[in-house]
């Protein structure tokens, strides 16, 4: 009876660690973006998706990952991951975060637009910088148009 514990208890296990669900950092330079196929080497405007099912989508910029939301179930989705602009190649929750566009920054794909943990790290940047805020509804409607 021991062993036949032993037995499910090293299945629930497996099941336990293959299905794990969390964000796997981006190899820059060798990884490339799902949406636009460039290679990744922007350590500052990279982002992630990760499925529920625990499938990781790379990309070169927040923009490439708001692109391909469009084609894909989004339901699906259970993490959004864009890097922090103060702490480059740091992947945070983006659903959570502030954005600026800002022409003063370029991006990768040209969208000038930057991710940070913070509203008030996002606000120093923005006096120096220029641009307009948003939180993630609102980046989502303004690409939208």
């Amino acid at each position: 009876m021991q062993t036949l514990k032993h037995y499910y208890t090293g299945i629930l296990l497996l099941l336990f660690f293959s299905c794990n669900v969390s964000p796997k950092a981006i190899n820059y330079g060798d990884d490339g973006c799902y949406f636009c196929k460039m290679t990744i080497v922007d350590k500052v405007h990279a982002a992630e998706i990760v499925t529920k099912k625990g499938k990781i989508y790379k990309f070169d910029a927040s923009e490439c990952m708001i692109h391909f939301m469009k084609e894909f179930d989004t339901s699906e989705i259970k993490l959004y991951l864009s890097n922090n602009y103060t702490a480059p190649e740091s992947l945070i929750d983006a659903t959570k975060s502030t954005f600026l566009i800002s022409k003063n920054i370029p991006s990768p794909m040209g969208a000038y637009l930057s991710v940070f943990k913070t509203e008030e790290d996002a606000k120093k940047i923005q006096s120096e910088k220029g641009g307009t805020l948003y939180t993630w509804n609102q980046l989502l409607a303004h690409l939208k148009n």
